[in-house]
């Protein structure tokens, strides 16, 4: 298995109480671009890659998807899936995005957030989602954005009291592997240029339809530190399909 720190017990305790984790996609800043993205899910045939607690998952399943199956590499995250989020429509599977191989044309829509920037080659898993999406089907996905992820340790750059000063972004084209500081632990994280990001998918064989850097959600702006979400994108989101012949 590819590496996993949402098995550690300290930094899975720390993820669970982040806002996302317990309120859900309401305390997910971008989840109203994401949602605007996604296809109409009614009868739709669905798979959440690194699906966490499964909030996409639940999502999809009550706007009337067919079926839904989200895969994680993290035991414990699919444990509190299966807790928070179960319904019969959905089932959670323990599996690395680099490692799937399912059938063609298995899916309408293959879906993914937050999880791509923890995958070291992009390349083969946009192979397999194109692979696995039947025509006319789409690629939703968000990633941390490369200005926030270029320089590594994902941290402002403060004043002698504390206060952000500035985003360092440094090393931008430098793609590979980075040291990230996120809920008082170190994290693993694989950053890559957005021309890699949309090449990619273009060489895999998808259009891209929609490529969006989201603001924070308005209703959002009263929480602590979003305000300076403002000041430099930190999520990338891309709507990709596979076109009909």
């Amino acid at each position: 298995m590819k590496e996993n720190h949402y098995d550690d017990q300290t930094f899975f305790e720390q993820y669970s109480h982040f806002p996302r984790s317990v309120e859900g996609l309401s305390a997910a800043g971008e989840w109203h671009e994401l949602r605007r993205m996604l296809p109409a899910l009614a009868g739709k045939r669905v798979l959440d890659l690194g699906c966490g607690f499964g909030w996409h998952c639940k999502y999809a399943a009550d706007q009337g998807a067919a079926s839904v199956l989200g895969t994680d590499l993290s035991e414990k995250m699919l444990a509190g899936a299966r807790e928070r989020n179960a319904d019969p429509r959905i089932q959670y599977r323990r599996m690395a995005m680099e490692e799937m191989d399912f059938a063609p044309g298995s899916f309408d829509l293959v879906l993914s957030s937050l999880a791509l920037h923890y995958v070291e080659d992009f390349a083969p898993v946009c192979r397999a989602v194109y692979d696995c999406l039947a025509e006319g089907g789409s690629f939703v996905f968000s990633c941390e954005h490369p200005v926030f992820t270029a320089e590594g340790s994902q941290e402002w750059c403060c004043d002698g009291e504390g206060n952000p000063r500035h985003w360092p972004v440094d090393r931008y084209f430098d793609e590979g592997r980075r040291t990230a500081h996120f809920l008082g632990c170190e994290v693993t994280k694989y950053h890559r240029t957005l021309t890699s990001y949309l090449n990619t998918l273009l060489q895999a064989g998808f259009a891209i339809k929609e490529v969006v850097e989201p603001r924070p959600d308005p209703r959002l702006m009263e929480v602590p530190g979003m305000a300076d979400e403002l000041r430099r994108p930190m999520m990338l989101l891309v709507r990709a399909e596979r076109e009909k012949k």
